[in-house]
């Protein structure tokens, strides 16, 4: 079982082909020249006027304006106007980017290939995603047997515009029944379609207002799904606290649901997830007050009426039940394992003090899957992946032979499964899938991509540097082979560090076309991830948030140093928790960086947890309210309050979506209109607002194409790039 990731990284970048080293010079040439040119055409305009307000908040005894509150409001129309004023001055400059279109020529050349997922069984019937390149969904189909395949579920069929997608598909025990989840512009609220999996015939009424859920179901009765009660005001910002856990017994009005669990006012839950085992034995019920920490529950589906039994009764660690063999519970802990182990125990008596180490803790560390009758344990060394398969006693049966350095996704099935399916990837490597034999111990190429991207062509390469406190970072730098170490090169340095989310290598269309282009690509492993296990995430957490920031700037320093680029080729990008590192960083460090590309970020550290789920972040962030010393930490990071006047900012393209409902744009527009009051410099600070789209999740292939065409125009010309180098 995979637990639900609430604060996910923001936007993968994607792929494409060789061209000689020697075309880098083309992407070198006039650089000095075309960037005035650039100020010169930019400074001539005027930003959307944004009105200041007279808000003060006091924390602690400190007043801290807060000028730009109403933009907080996105229902009203003036904040409406603001969004629109602020589009038409950044497309107005996007457009006069001579080689823009020709970069949206070349992400769809090579987006539009045939992409097909790894095929599971339900029911008589063989499944799989397909997209046929340039669909803007990808497209659920099914063959029986050896019969000709058809279409199952078309979500390009739900909107005209392809912003309406599929984010759950799950099917009753005999395969007879499907539900699925659809997000309506990228939002994270759900409605959920219940139909006749034969005849693709609707059964029911949807359910509607369905969030941060999965859908479990127990044998062919029902299924356990999650959600809030809908809150007051704006359902895309308002601040959404207590998870509740619910039975649907099909047939029934959503109405007459059963909670199951949550709705405590003692013990507020802000995630709540339950899951059935699957010889439908056990409903397993996960719940959490933050991102890091849960509490479990089980209850005995078999008989009749029987309690819940706690598991675990705090919020000290991550655990959960990956499968059972009867009444013996299976669960993968970092409960006094900080890289996580494997343990077992009765569920009669599930409590901690009677847990068995199944597979003990290692120095990597651990995610575990089930599938064939077998448990798979894959490790992180140094973010790349090694995977053991071992029995049921524990006893390892072999390491599973990967084709290199990468990312292998896990290899999970059902028990009876003899063969399993995993992909496996790294930067320059388009994602094959193979095939696993569970006996043998052989793995096969399942399906090779289509992507028209030769990774002979490129290295990646990974390396070690120090960050300020003497802490060994790794970072994996990809790029052209015959890089010529000039200081000269495009690059754009990729970060996340939070969560626990760890950044393993893995291939994107949209970083193809950097790496074609011949820019380099660097993804650094910071502190605050979960690389190097609960240590590590902790390290870059709270009170030691700034390790993150340090760690982020090291590693730009590190690629200068080394001769990768130089501060006049760097670029930062990242998104969600990701965008508040860029805002941090180049706060912190303007001059360190050329373009800044802070997606979907959190850039007010002060109300962050007044949004929708945001309270569930303070493991990770702290709040203001907690105490002084918390407030003037934050204060003293926070992108939007720490944006001064009289201060050159690198070029600055904040990108964010009207309907994200877990960063709220509030944030963005808040940061934009600091940036942009404030910069001395002539270096454009502009947002780019998508409509109808949310965090990232669902987005439409169209709309990807175009954000990345917009991003890497803007990045190089903010660089001097006059023409792109011949493919």
């Amino acid at each position: 079982m995979k637990k639900l990731s609430v604060l996910a990284v923001a936007g993968v970048l994607a792929a494409c082909s060789g061209e000689s080293p020697e075309s880098n010079n083309s992407m070198n040439g006039n650089q000095a020249e075309h960037t005035q040119t650039a100020i010169q055409q930019v400074a001539g305009w005027s930003y959307p006027e944004t009105r200041k307000d007279d808000v003060v908040d006091t924390y602690f005894g400190a007043d801290v304006a807060d000028p730009y509150r109403w933009l907080e409001d996105d229902r009203s129309a003036e904040t409406e106007a603001w969004v629109k004023a602020q589009n038409q001055v950044t497309f107005g400059y996007l457009d006069q980017i001579s080689y823009r279109d020709t970069l949206k020529q070349r992400l769809e050349a090579l987006w539009n290939y045939e992409k097909v997922g790894s095929p599971f069984q339900e029911g008589d019937y063989t499944y799989f995603y397909r997209n046929d390149g340039l669909q803007n969904q990808y497209v659920v189909w099914r063959k029986k047997g050896d019969g000709e395949a058809e279409v199952f579920l078309d979500p390009n069929t739900f909107s005209e515009d392809g912003t309406t997608s599929l984010a759950t598909l799950k099917f009753s025990k005999d395969g007879s029944i499907a539900a699925y989840a659809v997000s309506e512009g990228g939002s994270d609220w759900r409605k959920v379609y219940v139909i006749d999996a034969e005849t693709r015939k609707v059964l029911e009424t949807p359910l509607v207002d369905v969030k941060f859920s999965g859908i479990a179901w127990k044998g062919n009765e029902g299924f356990y799904y999650s959600s809030y009660d809908k809150p007051e005001g704006s359902e895309l910002s308002a601040k959404t606290d207590q998870h509740k856990l619910y039975y649907h017994k099909l047939g029934q009005a959503q109405s007459e649901d059963t909670l199951v669990f949550g709705g405590s006012e003692e013990q507020k839950r802000r995630y709540v997830t339950g899951y059935v085992t699957e010889d439908d034995r056990y409903l397993v019920i996960y719940g959490a007050t933050s991102t890091s920490g849960n509490d479990l529950f089980i209850r005995d589906l078999v008989k009749a009426d029987a309690p819940l039994v706690p598991v675990v009764t705090d919020f000290d660690s991550d655990t959960d039940v990956i499968d059972n063999q009867g009444s013996k519970l299976i669960l993968v802990t970092n409960r006094d394992a900080p890289n996580k182990k494997i343990v077992t125990v009765d569920a009669a008596s599930p409590a901690p003090e009677n847990w068995q180490d199944l597979i003990p803790e290692t120095e990597n560390v651990l995610t575990a899957s089930t599938g064939g009758g077998y448990i798979f344990a894959e490790y992180m060394v140094d973010a790349l992946s090694k995977v053991y398969q071992y029995d049921y006693s524990g006893k390892r049966v072999r390491e599973i032979a990967l084709p290199g350095p990468g990312s292998a996704s896990s290899l999970n099935g059902k028990l009876e499964d003899k063969t399993l399916y995993y992909s496996f990837t790294n930067y320059k490597t388009p994602s094959t899938i193979f095939a696993f034999d569970v006996e043998k111990g052989e793995s096969g190429v399942y399906r090779e991509s289509g992507a028209k991207f030769d990774p002979a062509g490129y290295e990646s390469k990974q390396v070690f540097y120090r960050s300020k406190d003497g802490t060994k970072v790794s970072m994996l730098i990809t790029y052209k082979k015959g890089l010529k170490l000039d200081g000269k090169n495009p690059t754009i340095l990729y970060g996340y560090g939070g969560f626990n989310i760890s950044l393993t290598p893995s291939f994107s269309i949209a970083n193809a076309v950097w790496l074609e282009l011949g820019g380099v690509y660097a993804v650094p492993n910071l502190r605050g991830g979960g690389e190097y296990g609960r240590r590590w995430h902790d390290a870059g957490t709270k009170l030691q948030k700034q390790n993150v920031f340090d760690d982020f700037i090291a590693a730009g320093e590190y690629l200068i140093d080394q001769g990768y680029t130089s501060s006049d080729y760097l670029a930062i990008r990242g998104g969600s928790n990701g965008g508040l590192l860029v805002g941090a960083v180049m706060t912190q460090r303007p001059e360190l960086v050329k373009v800044a590309l802070p997606a979907v970020g959190v850039m007010d550290m002060l109300r962050y947890h007044t949004f929708t789920a945001g309270a569930g972040w303070a493991y990770d962030y702290g709040t203001a309210e907690q105490s002084q010393e918390m407030f003037e930490y934050l204060k003293g990071y926070s992108p939007v309050h720490n944006v001064t006047a009289g201060v050159s900012y690198p070029a600055t393209l904040v990108t964010t979506a009207d309907h994200d409902d877990r960063v709220v744009p509030a944030h963005s527009f808040k940061f934009a209109a600091e940036l942009q009051s404030k910069q001395a410099g002539a270096a454009p600070t502009l947002i780019r607002i998508e409509t109808n789209a949310g965090h990232g999740a669902g987005t439409p292939v169209s709309k990807s194409i175009e954000q990345y065409a917009d991003i890497f125009g803007f990045t190089l010309f903010n660089m001097g790039i006059t023409e792109l180098p011949q493919g």
